[in-house]
């Protein structure tokens, strides 16, 4: 009767935990759609502005704009390089090893970064990055917990203009960001990207259809702070999207495994009752005997 008693109370602790984990995984697949709307929307944008700096740019017009200052080669020098390594994770887990492959993808990347000599600005957004890396008593130039997964256009010019600010004074030679890639709900690789200085992206051949007012110049000095800020903002959407994704496939195997250990406990009780109501037949039936005799 105790075996029974156990079981049935494991199988409706079980029934509880699946019902959490199956809300869990609609509410992620709800927020999942106009995730990836919000990355899909941004990406025509950013081409749009890649192709009309890659039209406009000339080698000329780099010494004339410093987030096109290329890397001269300090570190061979001797002389001392930093990047700023803006990291970016989620704030919530129940989400697989999404968070730790983002963390490991950064410490990757520092270990080179130090490995080359180069000194680095450690920014945080998320708080499972801002909690690892305290952990690991390594010091943040700053930290940002306040974007969830809904990040916004100014919250990336908030983050990145600072350091875009740092950039052009020289106290910064580049700026990189770690971030999940999302190509769909169930790759969303991590990556390091270099948002400065700017890679001139190369031309679309349309150069002659533009009618330039006032003058190139004038322009790329608009749209260079733009083109960077995008990036960032890119990166926000696409980690917010791929964590969104990332938590309802561990939602969904949560599901399905809490769905494999009820069916298991249930046979498992069916069997104990069965067990348990023979041996109770059998002693009525011995007891019923015993008073015939």
């Amino acid at each position: 009767m105790a075996q029974t008693r156990e079981l049935r109370r494991r199988i409706k602790s079980v029934q509880s935990t699946r019902k959490i984990t199956k809300t869990m995984e609609l509410v992620a697949t709800s927020k999942l759609k106009r995730a990836q709307d919000r990355v899909v929307a941004a990406r025509p944008y950013a081409a749009a502005l890649a192709e009309v700096i890659g039209d406009l740019y000339a080698p000329e017009l780099a010494e004339r704009f410093p987030l096109l200052r290329q890397p001269s080669g300090k570190s061979g020098g001797g002389a001392h390089r930093r990047v700023a390594l803006v990291v970016i994770t989620a704030n919530r887990g129940l989400c697989g090893a999404f968070n730790a492959n983002l963390i490991r993808e950064a410490r990757h990347r520092i270990e080179q970064l130090e490995a080359e000599g180069v000194g680095i600005d450690l920014h945080l957004i998320g708080k499972k990055g801002v909690s690892y890396f305290r952990f690991a008593k390594r010091p943040a130039a700053s930290q940002r917990t306040d974007i969830g997964d809904k990040p916004k256009a100014e919250h990336a010019a908030e983050i990145v203009g600072p350091l875009m600010a740092q950039f052009a004074s020289g106290a910064l030679d580049a700026v990189e960001v770690v971030f999940a890639q999302f190509k769909s709900a169930v790759s969303t690789p991590p990556t390091t990207l270099r948002v400065l200085p700017i890679s001139p992206p190369p031309s679309g051949g349309s150069a002659a259809n533009y009618i330039l007012k006032p003058s190139a110049e004038a322009i790329l000095e608009q749209l260079l702070p733009l083109y960077v800020r995008n990036q960032l903002y890119r990166a926000l959407v696409e980690t917010a999207a791929a964590f969104l994704g990332a938590q309802r496939t561990a939602m969904k195997n949560a599901t399905d495994n809490a769905g494999d250990i009820i069916e298991l406990l249930q046979r498992t009780y069916n069997r104990a009752r069965q067990a348990q109501i023979t041996q109770e037949l059998a002693e009525i039936v011995g007891g019923a005997e015993a008073l015939k005799g």
